[in-house]
């Protein structure tokens, strides 16, 4: 959300710079998580990926992904499902270390970011 109410002025800093995402890391260690790969999402909304929820569950979440770097909340949520697809369809190591190259000026920038 945006505007999101409960968050603090502190808290919104944190989001713009996307240092509240650092706690995930913490998963990540554990495997529940990946480096890169969709993002996670509650029940609710995966039941608006339709029928590409399929493809989102073939893979763990990530702490980023395609959709975080092709513009994260600039781009509608149709966008976020068919990156999420075609990275998991079209998954490879390059793939990800170039996500992971793109995430530093991404993070930097603030792109998509509230």
């Amino acid at each position: 959300l945006k505007n999101d109410p409960r968050v603090t002025r502190v808290g919104q800093v944190l989001r713009k710079l996307s240092l509240d995402e650092l706690p995930q890391i913490i998963n990540i260690l554990q495997g529940d998580m990946s480096l890169v790969g969709p993002r996670p999402v509650v029940r609710d909304e995966l039941e608006i990926y339709g029928s590409a929820a399929v493809y989102y569950l073939k893979s763990r979440p990530g702490l980023t992904g395609l959709w975080q770097v092709s513009g994260r909340n600039d781009v509608s949520y149709d966008s976020r499902v068919a990156f999420d697809r075609h990275y998991v369809e079209n998954w490879s190591l390059f793939e990800d270390i170039r996500i992971i190259f793109k995430t530093v000026p991404a993070v930097w920038m603030s792109r998509g970011s509230y």
